[in-house]
């Protein structure tokens, strides 16, 4: 399964509350850091509201 590799590259401030909101939501606490989520429509969407904040990369995991 796909998972998304998602770094927190730009502040949130100055920008709407709602916006900081999907950081949070995405996991994400401090800049810089990095979470991985499944590739899923709804992170999809959250990604893209905020992908002027964001760094993203979808990464191919292999279960054996």
């Amino acid at each position: 399964m796909a998972k998304l590799r998602i770094k927190w590259v730009k502040s949130a401030i100055g920008y709407p509350e709602d916006q900081k909101a999907t950081i949070r939501a995405l996991g994400l606490r401090k800049l810089q850091q990095i979470v991985e989520h499944d590739d899923q429509p709804v992170i999809r969407g959250m990604v893209r509201k905020v992908y002027h904040l964001v760094q993203v990369e979808e990464t191919i995991s292999e279960t054996l």
